[in-house]
C-alpha cells in the first residue's frame, strides 16, 4: 500500500464498461513524512474520498479486489481514507570515530622458525604418539 493525496477527480464520458458506475479520482503519491512523491496517478475510489484527503492506495492485481464479484480493469484503487499519521523521529545517525589501531609488534625470527613445521618430518600427533 501506498500513501497518497486526493487532488481531484477525473469524468470521463467514454471509459470501459466495467467503469461504468465507478469514480475515478486523481492523487499525488507521498512519503510517509507527506512530502510530494512522484507524478499524480488515476485511481478508482472504493472508499468515497474527496479532495484534498490523505489516502492509502494499491496497485497492480489487488487493485480489482475491493470490487469482487465484479471485474474492474483496475490499476490502482484508493481502499483506505487515512485519519492519523505517527511518526517517530529518528535520532541522528552515530557515526564512531574510527579506532586507532595499535602498532602490531613483530614476532622474533627464531619463534616463527620454532613454530614452523620442518619439511619431510612427520609431527608426534601424526605417527599417533
Amino acid at each position: 500500500m501506498y500513501l497518497g493525496r486526493v487532488v481531484g477527480c477525473v469524468w470521463s464520458t467514454v471509459k470501459d464498461p466495467g467503469l461504468v458506475g465507478q469514480r475515478l479520482l486523481l492523487v499525488q503519491p507521498m512519503t510517509p513524512d507527506l512530502r510530494d512523491n512522484g507524478k499524480q496517478l488515476i485511481c478508482l475510489d472504493a472508499t468515497g474520498a474527496g479532495a484534498g484527503e490523505t489516502v492509502y492506495w494499491v496497485r497492480g492485481k489487488e487493485a480489482s479486489f475491493p470490487f469482487l464479484p465484479s471485474e474492474v480493469p483496475a490499476d490502482t484503487t484508493v481502499v483506505g481514507i487515512v485519519d492519523s499519521i505517527h511518526l517517530a523521529k529518528a535520532a541522528a545517525p552515530v557515526v564512531a570515530a574510527p579506532a586507532k589501531a595499535a602498532p602490531a609488534k613483530a614476532a622474533p625470527a627464531a619463534a616463527v622458525a620454532a613454530a614452523a613445521p620442518r619439511p619431510g618430518r612427520a609431527s608426534a600427533a601424526r605417527k599417533g604418539r
